[in-house]
């Protein structure tokens, strides 16, 4: 059994001796009775706790500085950007050889600051301009959606002081609590999507902030057996339902059109619930996908099923097919979003089958099919095709991409003569090619779109081909001697006789000028490597997703060289 030693002993071992006078020395108790101890340790007590206190105010003190030093970082990596966005501007000069290119961005930027102020004079905070009579109309329920639809605009062209204040009345005056039954899918492409792409652009919260208020307001309109969402919902109390006019079932450009919004949104909140409900509804049209991949505009939201209805890449068709291949750019092209490219690919051959040519100018379009009929007939709508051949024509082997370029080349030849055939070289809403004629104005109002300009854009990124900025200058001198009005901008109702309508479309500012204004800029401004544009020409940035369905923190533009940081640089091949 092991003794215990004595406290009284560790003197006596040789090799402790040292030890343990220094430890007699400094230890209290050699210095204290017993009874001294206790106020001593009180006082520590004491000590120890205003210590700690004084520690937990000062970290207190310290997470205030640190959030109000970082909110003035932002503030001034916001200022810096400013400053980026001016030498941006003057980098564009500097890349562009042709000095034509800069005149006519310039002519395109005045075009937008005639239309801007105006609206600012006449129909600030409200949805859009009637310029002919100085007034305003709220078309979607007073969301702004002219400011909001124009934010990326502004910012993509220089135009500071306004977007600055564009930004305030977001902040500060843009409601979404309204009683007001919107339309889901040109809330999501308007103002979501200009929501987005401004906080993509400027990394300002605010614009993030209330895309996400808006969209958690149309988030009801996917609570149906099918998962189809209803296209219109309430802002205020989330009824959710569809037109009367659709016999109650859901449009396909509608109810498959949200899925770039949508998925950014789930992206930028690190939120999944939004990405869910969008891609939940691709899973179930691939269910019913045909193997043609074309697939009729009614579609019922209580069983997922289609109707019978027509197929058109116009009017209620387009976006849908549009976003199957954005989607695919919009995740970099990973394998977890391979299903996209796959349907639409496949969509791409019933495009293909849908071809016609005229006589006997061999104009190419594309026709409307309703059950096994086909239709020759096309929407001005449909003129945003070319572009997304010419987008998409990069993910085919070399023969295949080569085809699919050229027919986007054919069609975009039919949609600048659309704008040619006229008196006032504006292009009808919809088009007929009768058998031995090359082609009839169908319904001949104009109203400011952007479609036609935009393939141009795009075949221009694509080829390299002049000819495209040559056709785009000729619409938008047809606009401006056309459209033009001391205040704004204004549509027509007739192509042929030029008489106006008083209404100056929120599209104009967010695509039309958009579009010109990209097409004489240099290849590497807003980069399609960088970049997807929405349906609405919002640009998104492109972010990698994996298998897994989640996304990359980071984006393509962090992993690319630093040129054009904020408003990128943009190329023409992805």
């Amino acid at each position: 059994m092991r003794k215990k030693s004595s406290s009284s002993s560790p003197s006596s071992l040789p090799s402790q001796s040292l030890w343990w006078r220094w430890w007699r020395y400094l230890h209290p108790r050699y210095h204290l009775k017993r009874s001294q101890l206790l106020p001593l340790i009180v006082l520590s007590f004491v000590a120890l706790t205003w210590l700690l206190s004084a520690l937990q105010s000062l970290t207190g003190d310290h997470q205030v500085a640190v959030s109000r030093l970082n909110k003035e970082l932002k503030t001034l990596k916001n200022q810096l950007e400013s400053v980026k966005k001016h030498l941006r501007g003057w980098s564009i000069v500097e890349e562009d050889d042709d000095p034509l290119n800069f005149e006519r961005r310039k002519a395109v930027k005045d075009a937008m600051i005639h239309a801007w102020t105006y609206y600012e004079m006449y129909a600030w905070g409200h949805d859009e301009l009637k310029p002919q009579t100085r007034n305003s109309v709220d078309s979607f329920g007073g969301l702004g959606a002219t400011l909001v639809d124009s934010l990326d605009t502004l910012y993509i062209m220089g135009l500071d002081q306004q977007f600055q204040r564009a930004r305030e009345w977001v902040a500060n005056s843009l409601n979404f609590n309204k009683n007001y039954e919107a339309s889901v899918f040109e809330t999501t492409i308007r103002v979501i999507g200009g929501l987005l792409s401004a906080y993509d652009l400027s990394d300002d919260d605010i614009f993030l902030e209330k895309a996400r208020d808006i969209a958690d307001r149309l988030l009801p309109a996917w609570n149906t057996p099918s998962g189809i969402p209803y296209n219109i919902i309430n802002l205020m109390y989330g009824d959710a339902k569809n037109p009367r006019w659709t016999g109650g079932k859901s449009i396909l450009a509608d109810a498959g059109s949200e899925q770039l919004e949508f998925i950014a949104l789930s992206q930028r909140t690190k939120d999944p619930k939004y990405q869910q409900k969008v891609e939940y509804v691709i899973k179930e049209l691939h269910k019913i996908f045909p193997t043609d991949g074309l697939l009729p505009i009614y579609i019922n939201p209580l069983t997922g099923e289609t109707s019978y209805s027509k197929i058109t890449f116009g009017a209620m068709g387009d976006s849908f097919y549009e976003y199957l291949l954005k989607a695919w750019i919009q995740g970099n092209k990973t394998e977890a979003v391979k299903n996209y490219r796959e349907m639409w690919e496949t969509s791409m051959k019933g495009l293909k089958s849908l071809i016609r040519r005229t006589t006997p100018s061999s104009f190419a379009y594309i026709c409307e099919k309703t059950g096994n009929s086909l239709y020759d007939k096309m929407d001005e709508l449909a003129c945003f095709a070319p572009g997304m051949l010419a987008l998409g024509s990069s993910g085919y082997v070399p023969d295949e991409a080569e085809k699919f370029l050229s027919l986007a080349e054919e069609l975009a030849w039919t949609c600048y003569n659309f704008y040619q055939r006229t008196r006032t070289k504006l292009a009808g809403e919809n088009y007929f090619f009768p058998a031995g004629q090359d082609m009839t104005v169908g319904t001949s109002w104009s109203i400011l779109r952007p479609e036609t300009i935009e393939s141009l854009f795009y075949l221009w990124r694509f080829t390299g081909n002049k000819t495209y900025q040559e056709w785009g200058w000729n619409i938008f001198q047809a606009f401006e001697n056309n459209s033009r009005v001391d205040s704004g901008y204004s549509g027509l109702k007739d192509v042929s006789t030029g008489e106006k309508d008083d209404m100056m479309q929120s599209f104009f500012l967010a695509e039309t000028l958009k579009y010109l204004y990209l097409l004489f800029s240099p290849p590497s401004f807003i980069s399609l490597d960088e970049w997807v544009f929405n349906t609405e020409a919002h640009p998104l940035r492109i972010t990698d997703r994996h298998a897994c369905g989640e996304s990359d923190s980071t984006t393509v533009q962090d992993r690319l060289p630093e040129t054009f940081q904020g408003r990128k640089g943009r190329s023409g091949s992805t």
